[in-house]
């Protein structure tokens, strides 16, 4: 019973990590650069949530991991677009993209550290 609490945790925290994302978004300037910037960020930033949705269902550990995966992937993505903002300075102050890329620096560690368990459990 506490293993489920803990899964929707993460999963709270990811739509807050997503909301964190829409919310960077929304405060980047209106330039070519960072609207592109804005649309692969919204989107990176947004779909761990849902991968992890769908993780929880997964139908077998295989899948599991696959899909854990996908969302890794996409937090990777999401750390190098705030990467760039901070470079840049799109956003002054810049405590709210500090404090994402921090999130997605934990939440990097967690799936990374998720998927190896799950990958090292027999079946």
């Amino acid at each position: 019973m506490g293993k489920k609490t803990k899964e929707y945790d993460l999963e709270d925290r990811l739509i807050n990590f997503a909301v964190l994302m829409i919310d960077i978004v929304e405060a980047l300037p209106n330039t070519r650069a960072s609207n592109h910037i804005a649309g692969q960020l919204v989107r990176s930033g947004t779909s761990p949530a849902s991968n992890y949705g769908e993780a929880q269902s997964a139908e077998s550990r295989k899948d599991f991991i696959h899909k854990m995966k996908i969302a890794l992937k996409e937090l990777r993505e999401t750390r190098v677009w705030l990467r760039i903002i901070l470079k840049k300075s799109f956003i002054k102050p810049s405590t709210q993209v500090e404090l994402g890329f921090s999130e997605c620096q934990e939440l990097i560690r967690i799936f990374a550290k998720s998927i190896l368990t799950a990958g090292s459990k027999r079946a």
